[in-house]
């Protein structure tokens, strides 16, 4: 019995350690080249309706239900999305920021099953023919969720890599 509460206690002081090595800011990006004109790549994600042509996540639960606000393509646009599948689960994404061609930057705020907020930008950049855009996000992650950093990457590149793909398919027809 104290050979397992020595090794309780090492695990227990190894996250904390932990907990407090890996901090709790959180940055994830990802960038893919679309053979398409800026423009066209643009009107594909320069608001909410249009972003969630391609939004990974909404493929989570296809009975999800959406709810439009504000002025498509402006500050203030936005949506609340409700599913009872709690991967997806309810929250609102609204965008903070727009630059015609540039940048969007958005907020997300998570309500259920847990909250939390965080902002995600696609910036986007004329290469020759084509445009680069790239998509991240920004949150921060309480004590001891924290942790779950470590196997945030994964998670992130496999919904990235999906929506950019989706892009660039919808954005390259």
């Amino acid at each position: 019995m104290k050979k397992f509460l020595k090794i309780l206690v090492a695990i227990i002081t190894v996250l904390v350690i932990a907990m407090f090595v890996i901090g709790k800011k959180y940055h994830y990006e990802q960038s893919i080249v679309i053979n398409a004109p800026i423009e066209k790549v643009w009107n594909n994600a320069n608001s909410m309706k249009s972003f969630n042509q391609w939004n990974p996540w909404l493929k989570i639960d296809p009975a999800m239900k959406m709810e439009y606000f504000g002025n498509a393509g402006e500050v203030g646009d936005g949506y609340f999305w409700d599913s009872k599948n709690d991967d997806a689960g309810y929250g609102k994404q609204t965008i903070l920021e727009i630059s015609p061609m540039k940048k969007m930057k958005t907020e997300m705020k998570f309500i259920r099953p847990y909250e939390g907020e965080a902002t995600s930008n696609l910036t986007f950049t004329t290469e020759g023919n084509a445009t680069k855009v790239t998509w991240d996000m920004d949150t921060e992650m309480e004590y001891p969720m924290n942790i779950m950093k470590l196997f945030m990457d994964g998670h992130m590149e496999k919904s990235y890599s999906e929506g950019l793909n989706s892009l660039k398919k919808l954005s390259e027809n």
